[in-house]
């Protein structure tokens, strides 16, 4: 009959009171699920998915000519830190982002841009025993190596500015260590003489060469970009050629 109720048994009461409970408790646990899961069902979270993604570095190219030095990534001066017996590389990034603004001060007659890849002042401080070392490497070794820049942009010719540094070829077979004690020094540091400055100009690849690098805290520096000795006091350049030329080795000092 259309609208009659029937009294429930015992069984049917309870069954009536089980069904929601167990329906709350499911949808809890499938809210609980979620919030885990980071709101994804089955994927990782985008935390967990960055950590498996490797992180790749590759060395910069020196093949830039621009005149303007690459900031440094630290206001620490490394020259006023003590030295170390790390050996240096020639493909880490400082050295041939150096080597790129020591290049780029050539094509553009620029010598105050390529103060980066020089032997730093504070680092010359602790390293020589003469009297007055800062001077020494102001008005000998910081005015040596801009009459030598200028002189390289000079032999250059008219066209220097369209020049492209190839590559930096450093011998480091004849890269040695100079004990504490030698040229005057009260600290030991490693030498290479004759690297080679490769660069191409109007087609045709061309160098010069670098005198001596030496290191401070496994980096390698220019100390001496001409020459050693000189005997006049004009800028010099090294043994430029036609093609890569070849570096010879040199005795220290």
């Amino acid at each position: 009959m259309a609208g009659a109720h029937f009294p429930l048994n015992r069984r049917q009461r309870l069954t009536r009171r089980l069904v929601p409970l167990v329906v709350a408790v499911a949808a809890v646990a499938v809210a609980l699920g979620w919030a885990l899961s980071g709101g994804r069902s089955g994927l990782p979270s985008p935390t967990a998915a960055r950590a498996t993604i490797p992180t790749t570095t590759a060395p910069i190219p020196p093949t830039t000519t621009t005149a303007t030095p690459i900031p440094p990534t630290t206001t620490t001066d490394a020259g006023s830190l003590p030295q170390t017996e790390a050996f240096p590389s020639a493909t880490s990034p400082q050295f041939l982002a150096s080597m790129s603004d020591l290049f780029g001060a050539v094509v553009h007659g620029t010598p105050a841009t390529a103060l980066d890849a020089f032997f730093p002042e504070s680092a010359y401080v602790q390293l020589k025993t003469v009297g007055g070392p800062a001077s020494d490497w102001q008005y000998r070794l910081l005015a040596e190596y801009d009459l030598d820049i200028e002189a390289a942009t000079s032999s250059l010719g008219p066209d220097a500015a369209s020049a492209t540094l190839v590559s930096v070829q450093v011998p480091m077979e004849y890269a040695h260590w100079v004990d504490p004690g030698e040229c005057d020094n009260s600290l030991g540091y490693f030498e290479v003489a004759n690297s080679r400055m490769v660069y191409s100009l109007d087609g045709v690849v061309r160098s010069f060469g670098i005198a001596s690098l030496i290191s401070w805290r496994g980096e390698w520096y220019v100390v001496h970009l001409g020459a050693i000795l000189r005997d006049g006091s004009g800028g010099i350049v090294l043994d430029p050629a036609v093609g890569t030329g070849e570096s010879a080795p040199s005795t220290t000092c």
